[in-house]
């Protein structure tokens, strides 16, 4: 979920991201005033608000875009993955190499819902993750062949956002992540010893 500087050669709007997605990530939504974010990406006021119309939709898209990378090394991850169960190991694999990243502060996403209340495009992007996470996770646990895979989903999403939540109060490093890889393993094979469909 990282994502590039703000720097030379780079459009207005992509300088406003890039200014945004550092500032965001590193200070917080609410704590980042629009100022900031101007004067980082070198921009005129009125173009935050001519492309993004405002703090809110900013928001949006620093998320979005952090959702977008995070996409990536997920499906990055998982591309050698031979069937379900590799895939679902493979996604925890990519949150060890996430959080081992030294200017990890965090996953955005629940940085920004407990910041304070979102405005609407922000929650629609803060939503549109969490139904992804939820649905590739549900999605690999139909796939794994196991009787109860709604329960075996619940366990999973609890084990990602466990990590990606423990990594963030401690020292960030790849220890949270593999645990609970190592726990997913487990679960996984509890679920096919209780029965396949």
């Amino acid at each position: 979920m990282v994502a590039t500087k703000a720097g030379k050669g780079l459009s207005v709007r992509e300088r406003l991201l890039a200014a945004s997605d550092e500032l965001f990530y590193r200070d917080g939504v609410f704590s980042t005033g629009i100022d900031s974010v101007i004067e980082k990406a070198g921009v005129a006021k009125g173009s935050l608000y001519y492309i993004f119309g405002g703090k809110d939709k900013l928001v949006a898209a620093y998320l979005n875009g952090r959702m977008a990378t995070w996409r990536n090394a997920v499906e990055a991850a998982q591309a050698e993955a031979r069937d379900a169960d590799g895939k679902i190991l493979a996604i925890f694999d990519a949150l060890a190499d996430y959080v081992s990243h030294p200017d990890y502060r965090g996953c955005p996403f629940h940085n920004a819902a407990a910041e304070g209340p979102a405005g609407e495009a922000q929650q629609l992007a803060t939503d549109e993750y969490r139904d992804w996470i939820d649905g590739h996770f549900r999605q690999l646990a139909t796939e794994a062949g196991v009787s109860n895979f709604e329960a075996l989903a619940d366990a999973l999403i609890v084990l990602y956002h466990g990590a990606l939540t423990t990594a963030g109060v401690v020292e960030p490093s790849r220890a949270a992540a593999l645990t609970a890889k190592r726990i997913a393993q487990l679960t996984l094979a509890a679920a096919k010893a209780s029965g396949s469909t």
